[in-house]
């Protein structure tokens, strides 16, 4: 499960040009330590069908059938292997898939004591997209709208195995188009997409268990220590 992740490359030109956006961009401020129920951003395809715009989304996806919003919480992440099955997944992955912006995420390793985490980003460090899936939902009671989303995982590779069996879905630049597009690629085509990133493009090293707090988000999260710290 991926639980927390960064966005702190957030230069309009450098976004701009790593996701082929069109339009305004949202003010972006750095984040450290991005948590589920809050605001992320995310990619999806312009109506043109060309280009791609930069929207904000609440993590934690609500399917449009749910009566509650509550359910989002529990949706924070698909699992590739099983997400064209699942009702709650299975209409997004035809319709309405999305790349959700970040620079790294955080994972835990167990230990005999506690519970490890970890920062694992890209050796070459750039923003990229998570595969994500999203929804817009209207709240039954209130009428209130809202657009949410989930990210993807699959199994780790040999980088981030040995903290957790699991990783986000990291889909390389070549492919930003075909997942994006469900006119380009259908369901069948766009779940082969769903791979680790290879372990050599990645790598990870252990930060301060500050990061359990989400309150915490300043740039010291990212900040190497011993494991024995």
């Amino acid at each position: 499960m991926c639980g927390r992740f960064t966005l702190t490359l957030v230069d309009p030109a450098v976004l701009a040009a790593e996701f082929s956006l069109v339009g305004p961009l949202p003010t972006l401020a750095p984040r450290y330590n991005i948590a589920p129920t809050q605001p992320v951003a995310t990619v999806i395809r312009a109506p043109d069908g060309e280009r791609n715009w930069l929207v904000l989304m609440r993590w934690g996806l609500i399917p449009r059938w749910a009566k509650e919003r509550s359910i989002g919480a529990r949706l924070i992440n698909a699992r590739a292997e099983t997400v064209h099955q699942k009702p709650s997944f299975r209409d997004a992955l035809r319709r309405r898939r999305c790349l959700v912006v970040a620079d790294g995420f955080y994972e835990w390793r167990k230990t005999a004591t506690a519970r490890q985490p970890y920062f694992v980003t890209l050796r070459e460090r750039r923003p990229f997209g998570f595969a994500g899936l999203w929804e817009r939902w209207r709240d039954p009671h209130t009428g209130e709208e809202l657009t949410t989303c989930t990210l993807i995982t699959a199994p780790a590779n040999a980088q981030v195995a040995p903290i957790h069996e699991r990783m986000p879905v990291i889909l390389p630049r070549e492919v930003y188009a075909a997942w994006l597009d469900p006119a380009l690629t259908d369901p069948r085509v766009a779940r082969e997409l769903l791979r680790p990133l290879p372990a050599e493009e990645m790598r990870a090293w252990p930060v301060s268990r500050r990061v359990n707090n989400p309150a915490n988000d300043d740039p010291t999260l990212l900040q190497p220590l011993a494991e024995d710290d």
